[in-house]
Protein backbone atom coordinates (compact mmCIF):
# COMPACT_ATOMS: atom_id res chain seq x y z
CA UNK A 1 0.00 0.00 0.00
CA UNK A 2 2.88 2.68 0.97
CA UNK A 3 4.28 2.06 -2.53
CA UNK A 4 0.99 2.53 -4.32
CA UNK A 5 0.64 6.17 -2.08
CA UNK A 6 4.01 7.06 -3.45
CA UNK A 7 3.85 5.83 -6.87
CA UNK A 8 0.42 8.28 -6.76
CA UNK A 9 2.42 11.21 -5.70
CA UNK A 10 5.46 10.42 -8.01
CA UNK A 11 2.62 10.42 -10.99
CA UNK A 12 1.15 13.52 -9.48
CA UNK A 13 3.91 15.42 -8.80
CA UNK A 14 4.91 14.71 -12.87
CA UNK A 15 2.09 16.26 -13.71
CA UNK A 16 2.40 19.44 -11.68
CA UNK A 17 6.07 20.08 -12.60
CA UNK A 18 6.25 19.02 -16.57
CA UNK A 19 2.06 19.58 -17.64
CA UNK A 20 1.32 22.62 -19.83
CA UNK A 21 -2.57 21.57 -19.23
CA UNK A 22 -4.94 20.87 -16.53
CA UNK A 23 -4.36 17.05 -14.78
CA UNK A 24 -7.02 14.89 -14.02
CA UNK A 25 -6.69 11.91 -11.90
CA UNK A 26 -10.14 9.65 -12.21
CA UNK A 27 -10.11 7.64 -8.96
CA UNK A 28 -12.83 5.18 -10.19
CA UNK A 29 -10.36 4.01 -13.29
CA UNK A 30 -6.90 5.56 -11.63
CA UNK A 31 -5.72 7.29 -14.38
CA UNK A 32 -4.28 10.40 -14.77
CA UNK A 33 -4.88 12.25 -18.47
CA UNK A 34 -2.46 15.09 -18.86
CA UNK A 35 -3.39 17.30 -22.40
CA UNK A 36 -0.17 18.02 -22.97
CA UNK A 37 3.63 17.36 -20.90
CA UNK A 38 7.01 19.03 -21.76
CA UNK A 39 9.90 16.28 -21.53
CA UNK A 40 13.24 17.65 -22.38
CA UNK A 41 11.51 20.35 -23.83
CA UNK A 42 9.33 18.23 -26.60
CA UNK A 43 5.85 18.43 -26.20
CA UNK A 44 4.29 14.93 -26.10
CA UNK A 45 0.29 15.03 -25.78
CA UNK A 46 -2.69 13.09 -24.25
CA UNK A 47 -0.53 11.30 -22.00
CA UNK A 48 -3.25 8.50 -20.30
CA UNK A 49 -1.67 6.51 -16.95
CA UNK A 50 -3.09 4.28 -15.11
CA UNK A 51 -1.74 3.08 -11.54
CA UNK A 52 -1.85 -0.53 -11.33
CA UNK A 53 -3.08 -2.60 -7.69
CA UNK A 54 0.66 -3.33 -7.62
CA UNK A 55 1.90 0.21 -7.41
CA UNK A 56 3.42 0.41 -10.90
CA UNK A 57 2.32 2.93 -13.32
CA UNK A 58 1.07 1.94 -16.75
CA UNK A 59 1.13 4.06 -19.92
CA UNK A 60 -1.78 3.17 -21.98
CA UNK A 61 -1.70 6.11 -24.57
CA UNK A 62 0.92 9.22 -25.50
CA UNK A 63 1.00 10.38 -28.92
CA UNK A 64 4.55 11.66 -29.88
CA UNK A 65 5.81 15.89 -30.39
CA UNK A 66 4.11 17.47 -33.08
CA UNK A 67 6.63 19.17 -35.66
CA UNK A 68 6.81 22.60 -35.87
CA UNK A 69 6.00 23.60 -39.18
CA UNK A 70 2.50 22.01 -37.73
CA UNK A 71 2.02 23.79 -34.42
CA UNK A 72 3.31 27.05 -36.59
CA UNK A 73 0.27 26.96 -39.04
CA UNK A 74 -1.73 25.84 -36.46
CA UNK A 75 -1.30 29.14 -34.37
CA UNK A 76 -1.71 30.97 -37.70
CA UNK A 77 -4.99 29.39 -38.44
CA UNK A 78 -6.14 29.90 -34.91
CA UNK A 79 -4.83 33.85 -34.96
CA UNK A 80 -6.94 34.56 -38.53
CA UNK A 81 -10.35 32.18 -37.59
CA UNK A 82 -13.12 34.06 -38.07
CA UNK A 83 -15.30 31.71 -35.82
CA UNK A 84 -12.55 31.62 -32.36
CA UNK A 85 -12.53 34.84 -29.76
CA UNK A 86 -9.44 36.23 -32.10
CA UNK A 87 -12.10 37.31 -35.01
CA UNK A 88 -13.26 39.81 -31.97
CA UNK A 89 -10.44 41.43 -30.98
CA UNK A 90 -9.40 42.26 -34.31
CA UNK A 91 -7.18 44.60 -35.36
CA UNK A 92 -4.15 42.92 -33.71
CA UNK A 93 -0.61 41.96 -33.73
CA UNK A 94 0.71 38.05 -32.19
CA UNK A 95 3.63 36.14 -32.14
CA UNK A 96 4.72 33.21 -30.09
CA UNK A 97 8.72 32.21 -29.07
CA UNK A 98 10.33 30.50 -27.35
CA UNK A 99 13.48 31.37 -25.12
CA UNK A 100 15.43 32.02 -28.07
CA UNK A 101 13.22 34.11 -30.85
CA UNK A 102 9.89 34.60 -32.30
CA UNK A 103 8.75 31.66 -34.41
CA UNK A 104 5.44 32.53 -35.62
CA UNK A 105 3.11 35.86 -36.23
CA UNK A 106 2.07 38.50 -37.79
CA UNK A 107 -0.31 41.12 -38.15
CA UNK A 108 -4.20 40.18 -38.33
CA UNK A 109 -6.57 43.32 -39.48
CA UNK A 110 -9.88 43.98 -39.63
CA UNK A 111 -11.94 44.87 -42.34
CA UNK A 112 -12.69 48.43 -43.07
CA UNK A 113 -10.24 49.36 -40.19
CA UNK A 114 -7.15 50.90 -41.68
CA UNK A 115 -4.64 50.35 -38.04
CA UNK A 116 -2.29 47.88 -38.62
CA UNK A 117 -0.75 46.90 -35.63
CA UNK A 118 2.78 45.41 -35.90
CA UNK A 119 6.05 43.92 -33.43
CA UNK A 120 7.24 47.51 -33.27
CA UNK A 121 4.03 49.21 -32.98
CA UNK A 122 4.73 51.55 -29.77
CA UNK A 123 1.06 51.22 -27.49
CA UNK A 124 -0.06 51.75 -23.95
CA UNK A 125 -0.18 48.28 -22.57
CA UNK A 126 -2.07 49.09 -19.12
CA UNK A 127 -1.86 46.39 -16.35
CA UNK A 128 0.28 44.63 -18.32
CA UNK A 129 3.09 46.95 -16.84
CA UNK A 130 2.62 44.74 -13.26
CA UNK A 131 4.49 41.99 -14.45
CA UNK A 132 7.37 43.95 -15.05
CA UNK A 133 7.18 45.68 -11.74
CA UNK A 134 6.45 42.20 -10.23
CA UNK A 135 9.71 41.30 -11.72
CA UNK A 136 11.97 44.41 -10.81
CA UNK A 137 10.74 43.86 -7.40
CA UNK A 138 12.25 40.45 -7.86
CA UNK A 139 15.17 41.20 -9.04
CA UNK A 140 15.93 44.11 -6.21
CA UNK A 141 15.36 41.79 -3.96
CA UNK A 142 17.81 39.23 -5.19
CA UNK A 143 15.01 37.05 -5.46
CA UNK A 144 13.84 36.78 -1.71
CA UNK A 145 10.74 38.54 -1.16
CA UNK A 146 9.81 40.00 2.25
CA UNK A 147 6.08 38.95 3.64
CA UNK A 148 5.65 42.64 2.88
CA UNK A 149 6.14 42.65 -0.48
CA UNK A 150 3.89 39.49 -0.94
CA UNK A 151 1.00 41.26 0.25
CA UNK A 152 1.44 44.10 -2.08
CA UNK A 153 2.53 41.93 -4.87
CA UNK A 154 -0.50 38.88 -5.05
CA UNK A 155 -2.92 42.17 -4.00
CA UNK A 156 -3.66 41.62 -0.49
CA UNK A 157 -2.10 44.49 1.00
CA UNK A 158 -5.51 46.45 1.47
CA UNK A 159 -4.76 49.13 -0.65
CA UNK A 160 -7.61 49.50 -2.69
CA UNK A 161 -8.39 53.02 -3.58
CA UNK A 162 -6.41 54.12 -6.96
CA UNK A 163 -8.76 54.71 -10.08
CA UNK A 164 -7.65 53.52 -13.48
CA UNK A 165 -6.26 56.77 -14.24
CA UNK A 166 -4.61 57.74 -10.93
CA UNK A 167 -1.80 59.59 -11.46
CA UNK A 168 -1.21 62.87 -13.75
CA UNK A 169 1.71 62.58 -15.87
CA UNK A 170 3.82 65.13 -14.16
CA UNK A 171 3.43 63.42 -11.10
CA UNK A 172 6.18 61.70 -9.73
CA UNK A 173 5.53 58.36 -7.84
CA UNK A 174 5.20 59.41 -4.31
CA UNK A 175 2.96 62.54 -5.17
CA UNK A 176 0.77 59.92 -7.44
CA UNK A 177 0.16 58.02 -3.63
CA UNK A 178 -0.68 61.37 -2.14
CA UNK A 179 -3.29 62.45 -4.84
CA UNK A 180 -6.82 61.77 -3.41
CA UNK A 181 -7.22 58.37 -1.47
CA UNK A 182 -5.06 56.98 -3.53
CA UNK A 183 -2.65 55.73 -0.79
CA UNK A 184 -5.10 55.18 1.81
CA UNK A 185 -5.38 51.36 3.07
CA UNK A 186 -8.83 50.05 3.80
CA UNK A 187 -8.75 47.76 7.03
CA UNK A 188 -11.23 45.27 5.73
CA UNK A 189 -9.48 44.75 2.47
CA UNK A 190 -6.12 43.44 4.10
CA UNK A 191 -5.22 39.84 3.69
CA UNK A 192 -8.09 39.88 1.09
CA UNK A 193 -7.53 39.42 -3.44
CA UNK A 194 -8.99 42.90 -4.52
CA UNK A 195 -7.31 43.74 -7.65
CA UNK A 196 -6.18 47.41 -7.88
CA UNK A 197 -3.33 49.84 -8.72
CA UNK A 198 -2.86 50.60 -5.44
CA UNK A 199 -0.70 48.04 -3.61
CA UNK A 200 1.90 48.17 -6.35
CA UNK A 201 1.82 52.20 -6.18
CA UNK A 202 2.12 52.19 -2.51
CA UNK A 203 4.42 49.78 -2.34
CA UNK A 204 6.82 51.42 -5.07
CA UNK A 205 6.89 54.51 -2.86
CA UNK A 206 7.92 53.20 0.80
CA UNK A 207 11.10 54.27 1.86
CA UNK A 208 14.03 52.21 2.30
CA UNK A 209 13.99 49.26 3.11
CA UNK A 210 11.36 49.06 0.49
CA UNK A 211 11.43 50.33 -3.18
CA UNK A 212 12.48 53.95 -2.74
CA UNK A 213 11.08 55.18 -5.95
CA UNK A 214 8.77 58.10 -4.46
CA UNK A 215 10.85 60.46 -6.09
CA UNK A 216 11.10 59.35 -9.34
CA UNK A 217 8.91 60.82 -12.21
CA UNK A 218 7.97 59.04 -15.61
CA UNK A 219 11.46 59.44 -17.40
CA UNK A 220 13.55 58.44 -14.43
CA UNK A 221 10.92 55.51 -13.61
CA UNK A 222 11.24 54.31 -16.46
CA UNK A 223 15.64 54.70 -16.79
CA UNK A 224 15.53 53.05 -12.93
CA UNK A 225 13.53 50.11 -14.33
CA UNK A 226 15.41 49.25 -17.18
CA UNK A 227 18.69 49.76 -15.07
CA UNK A 228 17.70 46.49 -13.33
CA UNK A 229 15.63 44.46 -16.08
CA UNK A 230 17.84 45.30 -18.70
CA UNK A 231 18.14 48.15 -21.01
CA UNK A 232 17.67 45.77 -23.94
CA UNK A 233 13.93 46.56 -22.84
CA UNK A 234 12.72 49.63 -24.13
CA UNK A 235 9.67 50.94 -22.26
CA UNK A 236 8.70 54.19 -21.20
CA UNK A 237 5.85 55.72 -18.52
CA UNK A 238 3.01 57.98 -19.35
CA UNK A 239 2.27 58.64 -16.02
CA UNK A 240 4.48 57.53 -13.32
CA UNK A 241 1.86 54.93 -12.41
CA UNK A 242 3.94 51.29 -11.81
CA UNK A 243 1.20 49.20 -11.97
CA UNK A 244 -0.87 50.65 -15.34
CA UNK A 245 1.49 53.26 -16.36
CA UNK A 246 4.33 51.98 -19.04
CA UNK A 247 3.94 52.44 -22.89
CA UNK A 248 6.37 49.75 -25.49
CA UNK A 249 6.36 47.40 -27.86
CA UNK A 250 5.44 43.89 -28.66
CA UNK A 251 8.47 43.69 -29.36
CA UNK A 252 10.46 44.63 -25.99
CA UNK A 253 7.90 42.82 -24.63
CA UNK A 254 9.06 38.98 -26.23
CA UNK A 255 12.77 39.98 -24.92
CA UNK A 256 11.38 40.57 -21.56
CA UNK A 257 9.63 37.17 -21.65
CA UNK A 258 12.48 35.46 -23.09
CA UNK A 259 14.50 36.69 -20.44
CA UNK A 260 11.81 34.76 -17.93
CA UNK A 261 12.21 32.09 -19.53
CA UNK A 262 15.64 31.95 -19.64
CA UNK A 263 16.14 32.61 -15.69
CA UNK A 264 17.87 35.91 -16.54
CA UNK A 265 15.63 37.02 -14.18
CA UNK A 266 14.78 35.90 -10.87
CA UNK A 267 11.15 36.31 -11.40
CA UNK A 268 11.47 33.71 -14.02
CA UNK A 269 11.84 31.12 -11.15
CA UNK A 270 8.98 32.38 -9.61
CA UNK A 271 6.18 32.16 -11.87
CA UNK A 272 3.36 30.91 -9.50
CA UNK A 273 4.31 31.53 -6.25
CA UNK A 274 2.51 33.02 -3.62
CA UNK A 275 -0.65 32.42 -5.46
CA UNK A 276 -3.87 33.69 -3.94
CA UNK A 277 -7.50 32.90 -4.98
CA UNK A 278 -9.26 35.66 -6.86
CA UNK A 279 -12.67 35.18 -7.54
CA UNK A 280 -15.33 36.15 -5.09
CA UNK A 281 -18.02 33.46 -6.16
CA UNK A 282 -15.40 31.04 -5.42
CA UNK A 283 -13.53 32.38 -3.21
CA UNK A 284 -14.05 33.71 0.32
CA UNK A 285 -10.72 35.85 0.47
CA UNK A 286 -11.08 37.30 -2.51
CA UNK A 287 -13.28 41.03 -2.84
CA UNK A 288 -12.88 42.15 -6.64
CA UNK A 289 -11.12 40.80 -9.73
CA UNK A 290 -11.75 41.84 -13.53
CA UNK A 291 -11.67 38.16 -15.26
CA UNK A 292 -15.00 36.67 -16.56
CA UNK A 293 -16.98 35.56 -13.56
CA UNK A 294 -16.85 32.12 -14.36
CA UNK A 295 -13.08 31.55 -14.20
CA UNK A 296 -11.22 31.08 -11.17
CA UNK A 297 -7.78 31.44 -11.64
CA UNK A 298 -5.08 32.59 -9.08
CA UNK A 299 -2.75 35.87 -9.30
CA UNK A 300 0.47 35.79 -7.98
CA UNK A 301 3.44 37.93 -8.53
CA UNK A 302 2.19 40.80 -10.63
CA UNK A 303 0.92 38.17 -13.22
CA UNK A 304 -2.41 35.88 -13.33
CA UNK A 305 -1.96 32.02 -13.28
CA UNK A 306 -4.51 30.27 -15.57
CA UNK A 307 -5.56 27.66 -13.95
CA UNK A 308 -9.38 27.30 -13.51
CA UNK A 309 -10.30 23.73 -13.01
CA UNK A 310 -12.69 23.70 -15.78
CA UNK A 311 -11.05 25.46 -18.92
CA UNK A 312 -7.57 26.56 -17.41
CA UNK A 313 -4.28 25.47 -18.67
CA UNK A 314 -1.93 26.75 -16.18
CA UNK A 315 -0.36 29.74 -18.29
CA UNK A 316 1.23 32.54 -16.75
CA UNK A 317 0.23 36.21 -18.14
CA UNK A 318 -0.90 39.90 -17.28
CA UNK A 319 -3.35 41.21 -19.62
CA UNK A 320 -3.99 44.86 -20.05
CA UNK A 321 -7.15 46.81 -20.04
CA UNK A 322 -6.07 48.43 -23.35
CA UNK A 323 -5.92 44.70 -24.67
CA UNK A 324 -2.43 43.91 -24.42
CA UNK A 325 -1.90 40.13 -23.56
CA UNK A 326 1.46 38.68 -22.50
CA UNK A 327 1.50 34.96 -21.35
CA UNK A 328 4.00 31.96 -20.96
CA UNK A 329 2.95 28.54 -20.96
CA UNK A 330 3.02 26.66 -18.46
CA UNK A 331 5.83 24.80 -18.96
CA UNK A 332 7.95 27.49 -19.59
CA UNK A 333 8.96 27.04 -22.34
CA UNK A 334 7.38 29.41 -24.77
CA UNK A 335 5.82 32.89 -24.81
CA UNK A 336 3.27 34.62 -26.55
CA UNK A 337 1.83 38.51 -27.09
CA UNK A 338 -1.46 39.88 -28.36
CA UNK A 339 -0.84 43.70 -29.09
CA UNK A 340 -3.75 45.55 -29.71
CA UNK A 341 -5.42 49.22 -28.17
CA UNK A 342 -8.83 49.24 -28.26
CA UNK A 343 -11.41 50.56 -25.27
CA UNK A 344 -11.50 49.72 -21.53
CA UNK A 345 -12.49 46.19 -20.28
CA UNK A 346 -10.85 43.84 -23.30
CA UNK A 347 -7.70 42.27 -21.63
CA UNK A 348 -10.24 38.90 -21.00
CA UNK A 349 -11.35 39.48 -24.77
CA UNK A 350 -7.64 39.21 -25.62
CA UNK A 351 -6.78 36.59 -23.23
CA UNK A 352 -9.63 34.51 -24.78
CA UNK A 353 -7.70 34.82 -28.20
CA UNK A 354 -4.31 34.07 -26.80
CA UNK A 355 -5.79 30.94 -24.81
CA UNK A 356 -7.04 29.42 -28.37
CA UNK A 357 -3.65 30.37 -30.26
CA UNK A 358 -1.59 28.69 -26.91
CA UNK A 359 -3.64 25.85 -27.47
CA UNK A 360 -3.19 25.63 -31.18
CA UNK A 361 0.30 26.21 -30.71
CA UNK A 362 1.31 23.16 -28.12
CA UNK A 363 -1.38 20.80 -29.91
CA UNK A 364 -0.39 21.63 -33.31
CA UNK A 365 -4.58 21.13 -33.60
CA UNK A 366 -6.67 24.24 -34.29
CA UNK A 367 -9.70 23.77 -31.44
Amino acid sequence: MRQRHLAAAALLGLASTCATGQAVFDTATQQLTVPTIDVGGQLYRNLVVRLDADGRLTIISLQPPVDDATRFAAATTAANSASNACAAIRPFYWEVGDKVQRQAGGSVRAAGNATVYEAGTVMNIASASKWLYGAYVAEQRGGALTAEDITFLNFTSGYVNFPVNGCEPGDTVASCVARGSNGQQTPAEIGRFHYNGGHMQKHASLASPGMNLGALNNATLAAEMRRVLGTDISFSFTQPQLPGGARTTARDYATFLRKLLNRQLKLGSMLGHHPVCTNPATCPSATSAPVPAQMSWHYAIGHWVEDDPATGDGAFSSAGAFGFYPWIDAARSHYGVIARVALFGNGAESAACGAAIRRAFISGVVP
